[in-house]
C-alpha cells in the first residue's frame, strides 16, 4: 500500500511568526510530499512495497541511497510535524527527570541541543534520542540520516535544512532554533520514551 502525505497535526497559521503558513505550504506541501511521492515510485511492486518506513530505512541504509533518502526524509518530517504545537508548555515529570539525569537540567539540555543544531554544517537534523540502554543524547544527522530504523529511539527532531526556515528567518538559523522551544509538543515527545 503506498504511503501518503500525513496531515499537519496543527493549523499552519498557529505557529507564526516562528514559522509561517507560507513555509508550511512549501515545506510540508512540496518538500515532504515529494519525498513521499518519490519513495512510492521507487518501491512500487518491489519487496519493500509492504514494509513500514522504519523497515525500509533499515533495509536500505548504506545500500540504496535513493530509496533510503526518501524514506528517511518522509519519516523525519512526519516525526517533526508531530513534535510541534501552537504552544509548548513544559516537559512532563518523567522526561524532566531523564533530562536532568543526562544533561544536568532542562535548560542545559536545551543549550546542548541548540549548540548541536547551530553547529551542524550544511543540511540535516538535530535529534534528542534515547539509546538502547535508555540514555538520552543529542545527535547531529547530516542530510537525510535519521535515528529511524536503528537501535536508537528518535524523541525530538529539529529540521535544520534551509528550506525549513529560509522564508521566515532568511539565513538566520539561530533565530529559527531559538523560536523552536516555544512550539515543542512535549506530551508527544514523552509518549516516545521507551
Amino acid at each position: 500500500m503506498p504511503f501518503s502525505l500525513p496531515e499537519l497535526p496543527f493549523d499552519p497559521e498557529e505557529l507564526a511568526p516562528w514559522t509561517s503558513a507560507e513555509t508550511f505550504s512549501f515545506h510540508h506541501g512540496k518538500h515532504h510530499a515529494a519525498y513521499v511521492d518519490k519513495l512510492n515510485a521507487a518501491i512500487e511492486g518491489g519487496e519493500l512495497a509492504d514494509k513500514s518506513l522504519e523497515e525500509i530505512i533499515a533495509a536500505t541504509r548504506g545500500q540504496d541511497p535513493g530509496v533510503f533518502n526518501n524514506a528517511a526524509q518522509a519519516w523525519n518530517h512526519e516525526m517533526f510535524w508531530q513534535s510541534l504545537a501552537a504552544e509548548a508548555g513544559d516537559p512532563g515529570e518523567r522526561l524532566t527527570e531523564m533530562l536532568e539525569r543526562d544533561f544536568g537540567s532542562v535548560d542545559e539540555f536545551k543549550e546542548t541541543f541548540d549548540a548541536a543544531a547551530l553547529s551542524l554544517f550544511g543540511s540535516g537534523w538535530c535529534w534528542l534520542v534515547q539509546t538502547a540502554d535508555g540514555q538520552l543524547e543529542v545527535r547531529q544527522y547530516g542530510n537525510a540520516e535519521t535515528p529511524g530504523g536503528s537501535d536508537d529511539r528518535g524523541l525530538l527532531p529539529l529540521d535544520v535544512w534551509e528550506h525549513s526556515y529560509y522564508i521566515d528567518h532568511r539565513n538566520n538559523r539561530g533565530s529559527f532554533v531559538a523560536g523552536f522551544w516555544s512550539h515543542v509538543n512535549w506530551a508527544e515527545i514523552e509518549k516516545r520514551l521507551a
